[in-house]
């Protein structure tokens, strides 16, 4: 696993470093201080994962983000930041950063990783019991303009619950290549890229 470590604390991406290389699928190919710098190195390197704090000077870690993805739609970000700040939290989820943790909580950082590797989505604790109030909007929605059904619906719903494909399939008496499906279909009609970003759209619309 290849990382590429941001952070304009030049003792913060060292500390990591050191921490993640303990572990011997762990590779750190280069650190940088800065977003450009993230843009430049992701543009070099490709990671599996770039591993960024948020707040940096020049460049923020969410310009930043929303550059490299724009190039890259497959990128996987993992923002780290001291902040809990709900607004970089919405921007974050928002951009499709795959993750968003506390750099405090330093035990996270390699299961979230390891996570983010193969195809999660990582928010610490505090944060996701947040979310859903975060991206809540007064505003009632109609699916049915994007040519959503019920049955599309109900999934949407239990994706943003947190459900697995597995739990869905349980839930619903259905295969789970049959949900695979229906979250193929749910991303084609609302242009979306991964159950994430469903999470948000149901949210933002609820």
């Amino acid at each position: 696993m290849n990382i590429i470590i941001v952070d304009d604390d030049s003792l913060v991406s060292g500390a990591l470093k050191t921490i993640l290389e303990i572990n011997e699928d762990v590779t750190v190919i280069a650190t940088g201080s800065d977003g450009q710098e993230a843009c430049d190195l992701y543009r070099r390197y490709q990671p599996d994962i770039l591993l960024m704090d948020i707040r940096m000077k020049n460049m923020s870690g969410l310009e930043a983000s929303s550059a490299i993805l724009q190039e890259f739609p497959q990128a996987k970000i993992l923002l780290l930041t001291t902040f809990s700040d709900d607004e970089y939290i919405v921007k974050a989820l928002r951009l499709g950063a795959k993750g968003y943790l506390l750099k405090q909580d330093y035990l996270s950082i390699l299961p979230a990783l390891r996570a983010v590797y193969s195809g999660q989505t990582v928010f610490g604790t505090e944060i996701v019991s947040r979310i859903p109030k975060l991206l809540q909007t007064a505003d009632s929605f109609n699916y049915s303009s994007y040519d959503i059904n019920e049955r599309e619906l109900e999934i949407i719903e239990l994706i943003a619950n947190g459900y697995s494909n597995k739990e869905i399939a349980s839930e619903l008496f259905l295969s789970e290549g049959t949900v695979r499906n229906y979250l193929s279909s749910i991303l084609d009609k609302l242009q979306l890229r991964d159950r994430t970003q469903v999470a948000v759209f149901y949210y933002q619309h609820k």
